[in-house]
């Protein structure tokens, strides 16, 4: 009897075993779904939950699309003209979820309380063009959504270093702050200053390798910048068709203004055109060092054209 007893207790006190981490891992869902749900659930944790749906039927969700870049490739204009088409909701401003830390530590639920309210049938897109440069993006992007598809619009890369310095030369001025000349920028010892940062960003094909760790080329669509500039309706068709949208986008809806000297968008009957700090005249530069520049870009540029399978009309590349 006091050997039933005790065999009684042991059996009571013995702990359950369990299995490990890992072992429940093995057959843990890893869909891009799943993914969400984990890290919705995750946030809706440490933050306070916003009601996301609204009384018409509109609700907020994350987008299916993001325009990753580049800085002063034109994807402010890209998203203005994307937005004619009814079914696409945008963000108005640049969210900067997955390159500023601050943010990204906030979860899924504050970049859903960013986006517009929109309908089941229309596509959320959000633009940060930091998106294109910054290492990190590119497998948080991915771990939100695989199937994501993303719009890349690039420009000359001579000409985006020049705008690129143009943007904060004009954001220092409003200031009342001083600002080196470009030149002191563009040259160190004589040479051309390959550490710039404005250089480094139009190293198109280096960022384009890392996106392309975790997206198919067929999942990233490059508009091309310089001519969206010049004829935008051809550009911006070719954006439907990638984003599988109805052909809704016409040709009357752009018209040219002579007087800011680029295209504005027409809009049901209402006439808008971009900021007035697009645009913006680029400083004079030394024709020699505009040579150096276009010279040193010929390689990188021979490099990205190979890995997207085509070519772009800049001035630093010349066909061999």
């Amino acid at each position: 009897m006091a050997a039933f007893l005790l065999g009684a207790v042991l059996l009571i006190v013995q702990p359950q075993i369990v299995p490990s981490r890992s072992a429940i891992n093995l057959k843990a869902d890893t869909s891009p779904q799943s993914v969400q749900r984990e890290l919705l659930k995750k946030t809706s944790q440490k933050n306070d939950f916003k009601e996301n749906i609204h009384s018409n039927g509109s609700c907020r969700q994350l987008p299916q699309t993001i325009i990753i870049g580049v800085r002063k490739g034109g994807t402010r204009a890209l998203l203005e003209m994307l937005s004619l088409h009814p079914d696409i909701a945008a963000a108005e401003s640049e969210v900067h979820f997955f390159d500023w830390e601050d943010h990204y530590r906030n979860g899924l639920q504050w970049y859903i309380n960013q986006m517009p309210f929109s309908y089941p049938h229309q596509i959320t897109v959000e633009k940060t063009p930091a998106y294109f440069t910054s290492p990190k993006v590119p497998e948080r992007v991915y771990n939100m959504n695989q199937s994501m598809r993303l719009l890349l619009i690039l420009r000359d890369p001579s000409e985006r270093v020049l705008s690129d310095y143009t943007q904060v030369f004009y954001n220092h001025m409003q200031k009342h702050k001083p600002y080196p000349s470009i030149e002191q920028f563009l040259i160190k010892d004589g040479e051309l200053n390959v550490d710039y940062k404005a250089i480094n960003r139009s190293l198109y094909y280096i960022h384009m390798q890392n996106w392309l760790k975790y997206f198919p080329l067929d999942r990233i669509h490059i508009v091309d910048g310089d001519k969206l500039i010049k004829d935008p309706f051809p550009e911006i068709e070719k954006v439907e068709r990638f984003l599988k949208l109805s052909p809704q986008i016409n040709a009357s809806n752009f018209y040219f203004n002579k007087t800011k000297g680029f295209y504005c968008l027409r809009d049901s009957g209402r006439e808008r055109c971009l900021h007035e700090s697009k645009g913006r005249a680029h400083p004079q530069v030394d024709t020699r060092l505009l040579e150096k520049l276009h010279e040193y870009f010929h390689e990188p540029n021979k490099k990205f054209f190979e890995l997207v399978g085509r070519t772009f009309d800049w001035h630093s590349f010349v066909a061999s």
